[in-house]
């Protein structure tokens, strides 16, 4: 069966760097889009990244824009996500999630199979 398992969360100070990762099971990664979400404490699931044919196509929010590089390897079937410059806005639970529909454009996506998150945490 399709699983989706997410790790590399912590607690890092303003300024830190992370590395998520998204191990994936069931089905390969490389037909699919793959997204990173998070959700801040009483907020809604906010798209953070996608990724299509391991990099050939990345698209990020632009809360995110040149401090986090989404990757993938088609053959370990896992998505990454590099975090640099991280800010205490950035506290969330981060997941990993596969794309059903949407668009970057309004970064509105609906997704049939997302993983169990990991908790990133920016504080001093």
């Amino acid at each position: 069966q399709v699983q989706l398992v997410e790790s590399g969360g912590g607690l890092v100070q303003p300024g830190g760097s992370l590395r998520l990762s998204c191990a994936a099971s069931g089905f390969s990664i490389s037909t699919y889009w793959m997204n990173w979400v998070r959700q801040a404490p009483g907020k809604g699931l906010e798209w953070v990244a996608s990724i299509y044919g391991a990099g050939f196509m990345t698209y990020y929010a632009d809360s995110v824009k040149g401090r986090f590089t989404i990757s993938s390897d088609n053959a370990k079937n896992t998505v990454w996500l590099q975090m640099n410059s991280l800010k205490p806005d950035d506290t969330a639970v981060y997941y990993c999630a596969r794309v059903l529909r949407g668009s970057v454009s309004t970064g509105k996506f609906e997704y049939d199979y997302r993983g169990q998150g990991t908790q990133v945490t920016v504080s001093s």
